[in-house]
Formats: structure tokens, C-alpha cells, sequence
């Protein structure tokens, strides 16, 4: 799941932050460039902060240096298709 349109940043990615040690939004904008744009993404990304809705989340067991559940939107297991835009 993205938690960040502008800057595609997904949960994973924010789940991985939070492991190494971000405790707060700032070190989420520095480390990722959450909330650094519009700012709709920062409740959410906040929600997986310690203390946090999502917190547990973030102790999710990894194996080999993945999770142990592919997230859905995981570029590594099916590459993204270009889509041609054309105008009318």
C-alpha cells in the first residue's frame, strides 16, 4: 500500500524507517520525503510511529532481509507496465 502518493513511498518503506530507529515525523520527511509535499499522507505515516495505530506493524518478522508477507504493491514481484497517455 502507498502511504505517500507524491513521492511513492510505501508502507514498507515506512515500516523499514520505523525499524531502523525514525521516532518522529520529521525523521520520516528527512529519511523518505513523507508529508513533504501535500501533506495528506502524514496522519497515516504517524499512525505507524511508536504509539501509534500501526506501531505493532512495524515488528514484523523478516527473513533473509525481506518480510515474511510480499506486499502487494512490491515492484520486485511484478515490474510496473507503462501506460501510453495520448490526448484526443
Amino acid at each position: 500500500m502507498f502511504i505517500c502518493v507524491c513521492n511513492a513511498i510505501t508502507e514498507r518503506q515506512v515500516q523499514e524507517a520505523v525499524a531502523a530507529g525514525a521516532g518522529s515525523l520529521s525523521d520520516l520527511e528527512a529519511q523518505l520525503g513523507v508529508g513533504g509535499c501535500c501533506g495528506c499522507c502524514r496522519d497515516t505515516a504517524v499512525d505507524y510511529l511508536p504509539g501509534g495505530r500501526y506501531a505493532g506493524c512495524v515488528t514484523e518478522t523478516q527473513v533473509e532481509g525481506t518480510f515474511e508477507n510480499d506486499a502487494a504493491n512490491d515492484p520486485a514481484l511484478a515490474p510496473m507496465q507503462a501506460v501510453a497517455l495520448s490526448r484526443a
